[in-house]
């Protein structure tokens, strides 16, 4: 069975789903193609070949004109989970990209939604579909550091060259902590198996930043067991970059673990490296990573589309996502604050 789905949203990140992400996954088929903007909407579906009966202004009438089984959200955030509860409302299974919505309150509605209607509603981490922070997990379950003691996480790249008025990232809500520390809040959860309580958030803003909002942030992130988290986050950083998932230092009482991921490189695996190292004074050992199908959005595009034909349900669920929302949203509003806040999931 192939998977039939209406695309909804298909500029800049959305144009790079639908040109180099879907396509790769055989166990779907795009029908329908959503974007308000008529160039952009042509420049796709001309790229996929697709008829124009295929192409749609809206998702209402792209759900009344063609027959799909569900609908891959792209769209910018604030349009999420109105999205999600059209499609979900028109009995359609939902992947929706991440940030699933910019409060825990308003994705609750959109997964008690799916839950009434027995439907796939699944946030698009991509982060957790690499073979490092697959790895990880396992060697975190196995107990090879015995009882953990501390993890930092560092990320740093330079974003800070374009022009104000044509680039939309400056203008993106919190970009540091919605727009990426996200991911790395997700795979805090998912490496370690714990879940998040209080969060501790500092961010600056440096004059020379084009950002609206912060563009640096450092936090503090107490784990369910008392573990902490040392998190340094960056747009501005002109120190030497890292790859996208950040550089990972977990310590342990049997040894250090340290991993990157997600480098951005043509064979972007290529840049996963896990390590170990028993002591301060020995040499740090490879470790043998594991071999996925699919990487990225496309391992999680191939999790949503077996789920909604009848697999298991997906790790990245709504349900499930709303964990690492609630952890983004305590950071936000710590970086407001200036005291911890706690994490707190909606009733």
């Amino acid at each position: 069975m192939t998977v039939r789905i209406i695309h909804v949203g298909l500029g800049g990140w959305g144009g790079n789903w639908a040109r180099t992400a879907i396509p790769q996954v055989t166990e779907v088929e795009v029908v329908g193609l959503v974007d308000p903007v008529p160039a952009t909407l042509e420049a796709v579906r001309t790229d996929l070949g697709l008829p124009a009966t295929a192409a749609f202004a809206s998702l209402t009438e792209a759900l009344a004109g063609v027959e799909a089984d569900a609908v891959v959200i792209t769209a910018p955030a604030v349009t999420h989970v109105p999205l999600a509860l059209e499609a979900l409302d028109a009995g359609k299974h939902v992947l929706v990209e991440k940030p699933f919505a910019n409060s825990t309150d308003e994705a609750l509605q959109a997964v008690r939604r799916a839950e009434e209607l027995g439907l796939v509603l699944q946030v698009s981490q991509n982060y957790r579909w690499y073979p490092a922070p697959r790895a990880v997990k396992d060697l975190l379950a196995a107990r090879t550091l015995g009882e953990l003691s501390a993890i930092s996480i560092d990320f740093r790249q330079w974003d800070n060259d374009a022009p104000v008025e044509t680039y939309p990232h400056y203008r993106f809500p919190h970009p540091m902590i919605n727009d990426m520390a996200i991911h790395h809040f997700d795979l805090i959860r998912m490496v370690t198996g714990l879940e998040a309580v209080r969060v501790y958030a500092r961010a600056s803003y440096p004059e020379h930043s084009k950002y609206q909002d912060e563009a640096v942030t450092s936090m503090i992130i107490e784990l369910e067991d008392g573990l902490v988290v040392s998190y340094r986050g960056s747009w501005l950083s002109r120190a030497p970059r890292t790859a996208w998932a950040g550089e990972w230092s977990i310590q342990g009482e049997d040894g250090e673990l340290w991993f990157t991921s997600r480098d951005g490189s043509p064979s972007e695996i290529a840049g996963d490296r896990v390590t170990l190292r028993a002591d301060q004074d020995a040499e740090a050992e490879a470790v043998e990573l594991p071999t996925l199908e699919h990487t990225d959005r496309q391992g999680g595009l191939q999790a949503f589309a077996r789920s909604v034909e009848g697999g298991p349900a997906p790790e990245t669920s709504g349900r499930d996502n709303l964990r690492s929302l609630a952890v983004m949203e305590a950071a936000g509003r710590s970086a407001v604050s200036g005291v911890p806040e706690d994490v707190v999931l909606p009733e």
